[in-house]
């Protein structure tokens, strides 16, 4: 599994509208129901008003390069402008968990 952390900033409200938009549009549950895609989901830092975060994960980069080349990445594109947002971006890949598994309360 492949998961990315998208930080959307902006100004003024404008991440939050950003997600909200997503939301209402539709645009977020398409990409949800894209072949390969196990999360996407929208959260706020607590200390930090004006960033959104994006939680994205993909079953492998294949699915990562359908979504990319989808028409959703236009829509997304566009939205991302209207608002104004910049991007930081994380990038991680899961493994199995080994010894740490003990660690992890269910």
């Amino acid at each position: 599994m492949i998961t990315v952390n998208l930080y959307y900033t902006g100004s003024n409200g404008s991440a939050k509208a950003f997600a909200e938009e997503m939301e209402a549009s539709g645009i977020a549950e398409a990409i949800r129901a894209e072949d390969g895609n196990l999360r996407y989901q929208y959260f706020q830092p607590l200390d930090d008003p004006e960033t959104i975060l994006l939680i994205d994960s993909w079953r492998d980069q294949a699915a990562i390069d359908a979504h990319h080349a989808s028409q959703m990445m236009t829509q997304l594109a566009a939205l991302r402008e209207k608002y104004d947002l910049h991007m930081k971006v994380e990038r991680f890949v899961s493994e199995d968990l080994g010894a740490d598994e003990r660690f992890i309360r269910k």
